[in-house]
């Protein structure tokens, strides 16, 4: 480049500019600054810049500064910070129509207390000619004391504007439209997410008060790695969500790690420190736990351990298959190899003190699978076909891909996952077919046939049923009532059984209504009973009363099953035949059942 083009391009570089747009960068890196939305005027000559210091803020939000002004970077971030939180304070409001000026004890008392408040929240560089300490009391309490007592020296001139008036109250303009803002509002929203940010870093829910794109978590790259590299999960690993609160763990009291298999949530407890391959054994702990619904599969046994017996087998299989690293402190033991989790709990259910004591990765005697979600309630989902599906899909791709032996028990277990279990309806009509008889016709010509008029000269046997024959083929029916009963369960259990006991002849139920007390309703028929049940209403349900009425009826056959129909907020059931329950899907009887339990969904 030539002397001459040098020069040239000297004199059109800006020193007072460039000063001026770094202190603006340090201070829009302040994220509690940058939320008031000022704006700056730099234009020559503006009548509002002051003539001796550096800023003058207006009521409309805009930073006056003379251009041909000279300061280092970190004076301009002060002079702005100070200006800005005049706006943020609530001194310099926006509002219509003509304003009155602040008179210089105003201005003084406002001013300390922006410069006490920067002592605290730093900004740029202090000027040396400001004291180093002030005043307490708000800005009405100190003015109102200088103007009894005068204003100390010290305290006159310490805003950005040297001499004169650095807070300016203009009209706001009405035809930019809408209604003034409220840069005090904005400054404490602003003040609030800086402080929630910050508690979020204490509590090590992140590493970064900086905004953009931070570095993953190391347990979020353990579900990134079963996504991309481990595809027996990979498929449940893209459906499951990662919930890393550190006070939503201590809440809880979760350990390390808790799985909601119903919202597909795993809860984290990001205050643990473990490698990325002790977060891969963790997640994968978590995840088979809801792939393999061992909270559904509890049944009538004790919740939590249950729990342990499935983190027996779960982290006896992850050992095996080298997945992670197993951290300190989880249950395992080599003797329990090749054992199913309902085979360990009936070894483990005999020693119920010690295994009390136990721990799990949620913490000790407390279980891993949560009863529900901790967040908001989430939509509707198939989980039994998502999870099926991701994993029967991972183990296909596990096996074509030839990335090791897997232990038997899990693709024993997975395989019996992809045949999906029977509906509730399914498994009831099975329960009609083996325990309510079909009555047997029998022929006679006492009876003509209905094809009879077709072949007039060919008698045929008319199909008829003994009285006997129907009296033996009748089931009960025990129908909760009470207020407590949804009406969507009643109309599913009860559409089902006229529809089956119809299919298999069955011409009349013994129903008996339960709420408080017992009400026999005798003999109904199937498509009749559902016309006839009435909510009462009346307290608890008491249903014991009318097992016991159908189990001393006289007119009720002895071989004749008993379905009782309920919510579970029941007493305690002894029923002396075959039997079976219908309750809601999730609901728990108070009690263990001898008979099969089905859940309508």
């Amino acid at each position: 480049m030539s002397r001459t083009r040098k020069a040239a391009a000297e004199s059109r570089s800006d020193p007072a500019a460039e000063a001026f747009a770094e202190g603006m960068r340090l201070v829009r890196a302040n994220r509690a600054l940058a939320a008031i939305g000022f704006s700056t005027c730099r234009q020559k000559n503006c009548p509002l810049a002051p003539r001796e210091g550096l800023v003058a803020v207006d009521s409309d939000g805009v930073l006056h500064v003379d251009p041909a002004r000279r300061a280092e970077p970190t004076a301009w971030a002060w002079a702005v910070a100070h200006a800005a939180i005049h706006l943020g304070f609530g001194h310099v409001p926006a509002a219509a129509g003509a304003r009155e000026q602040p008179d210089r004890f105003e201005l003084a008392a406002r001013c300390t207390v922006v410069n006490r408040f920067l002592l605290g929240f730093p900004i740029g560089t202090t000027p040396e000619d400001l004291p180093a300490g002030y005043p307490h009391g708000d800005e009405e309490r100190l003015a109102a004391r200088w103007r009894r007592d005068g204003i100390p020296p010290l305290y006159e001139r310490c805003g950005t504007a040297g001499g004169g008036p650095d807070q300016l109250l203009v009209p706001w303009n009405s035809w930019t439209g809408g209604s003034p803002p409220d840069w005090q509002i904005a400054f404490a929203h602003a003040l609030t997410r800086t402080m929630a940010t910050a508690m979020d870093l204490a509590g090590g829910r992140r590493d970064s008060m900086r905004g953009g794109p931070t570095r993953l978590q190391p347990w979020e790259r353990a579900l990134s790695w079963f996504i991309s590299s481990y595809p027996l999960l990979g498929g449940v690993a893209a459906g499951i969500t990662l919930v890393a609160d550190a006070e939503l763990a201590r809440a809880h009291g979760i350990s390390v790690a808790a799985v909601d298999t119903e919202a597909a949530e795993i809860y984290v407890n990001p205050l643990r420190r473990l490698d990325d391959e002790e977060w891969r054994f963790v997640l994968a702990h978590e995840m088979l736990h809801a792939a393999l619904r061992h909270g559904d599969r509890c049944g009538p046994r004790d919740p939590y351990l249950f729990n342990v017996a499935a983190d027996y087998v779960i982290n006896g299989w992850l050992c095996e298959m080298s997945v992670g690293a197993m951290p300190d402190g989880l249950l395992y033991d080599p003797a329990l190899t090749d054992l199913s989790a309902e085979e360990v709990y009936d070894r483990i259910a005999g020693d119920l003190r010690r295994m009390r004591r136990l721990s799990t990765l949620r913490g000790k005697g407390a279980g891993d699978i949560l009863g529900g979600p901790l967040g908001e309630p989430r939509d509707h989902v198939d989980l039994d076909a998502f999870y099926r599906r991701g994993l029967a899909r991972g183990l296909d791709l596990h096996q074509q891909q030839e990335r090791g032996f897997l232990p038997g028990g899990l693709v024993e277990e997975i395989r019996a996952l992809s045949q999906p279990p029977l509906p509730w309806d399914a498994r009831l009509a099975r329960w009609f077919d083996e325990f309510v008889p079909r009555p047997e016709p029998l022929r006679s010509y006492a009876r003509p046939s209905r094809r009879q008029a077709a072949t007039p000269d060919i008698p045929r046997a008319g199909r008829w049923f003994p009285p006997e024959e129907v009296a033996r083929c009748t089931f009960g029916v025990v129908l909760d009532t009470s207020a407590s009963m949804d009406r969507t369960l009643l109309g599913k259990a009860l559409g089902a059984i006229a529809s089956y006991a119809a299919s298999r002849d069955v011409p009349a139920a013994r129903v008996v209504f339960c709420d408080a007390a017992p009400h026999d309703a005798g003999y109904l028929p199937v498509t009749e009973i559902a016309a006839s049940v009435r909510v009462r209403g009346r307290g608890g349900t008491v249903l014991q009363p009318g097992v016991d009425l159908l189990h001393r009826a006289d007119d009720f056959p002895p071989g004749a099953p008993i379905l009782v129909i309920t919510d579970g907020w029941c007493d305690v059931l002894r029923v002396r035949r075959e039997h079976a329950f219908l309750i809601p899907q999730g609901a728990r009887l108070p009690f263990t059942a001898r008979g099969p339990v089905f859940r309508v969904r």
